[in-house]
């Protein structure tokens, strides 16, 4: 059993009601294309996205800095509701093989309301330390950026 307040305490959170559907955010987070197109804060850029959208699958999206430096992100798929939910994780670099050091599980849920759909990105850390981390790397400010081109871009599909 979970215990809200201890999961409370490892969650950065970002919530937003997007005049889009379900399905046009969650093409934009599953297919790889429309993944470079939004997902990293400008004017850093995401140069290659590769996605097994299922339980268990592998994704890979690699992200450059303004000074050219490459960040990769490995991670794979837990949970795969289409339209509804996505939830992926860092612990795992590709099939069920552990990576260094998991920071994080990422769950987000597509939902519609007032003919958009509400948007949560919910990050939940290991530890309230890394939690603390990505707050101070500029978690919100960094994932708000990117949600607004995630909006302007799933608004055009």
């Amino acid at each position: 059993m979970t215990d809200t307040a201890d999961t409370a305490e490892r969650d950065l959170v970002l919530t937003r009601l997007i005049a889009a559907s379900p399905a046009a955010l969650y093409r934009c987070w599953t297919e790889p294309e429309l993944m470079k197109q939004w997902f990293t804060p400008a004017p850093w850029t995401t140069i290659h996205a590769e996605t097994d959208v299922r339980p268990g699958g592998a994704s890979l999206v690699v992200m450059r800095g303004p000074d050219g430096t490459e960040f990769p992100n490995r991670g794979v798929y837990l949970e795969v509701v289409p339209n509804a939910r996505l939830v992926f994780t860092d612990a795992y670099v590709s099939a069920w093989e552990p990576s260094q050091k998991p920071f994080m599980t990422v769950i987000l849920t597509f939902e519609p309301e007032d003919g958009g759909t509400r948007y949560t990105a919910r990050a939940r850390h290991w530890t309230a330390t890394d939690r603390e981390a990505h707050e101070g790397m500029g978690f919100h400010e960094g994932w708000g950026k990117a949600a607004d081109q995630l909006a302007a871009l799933a608004a055009t599909l």
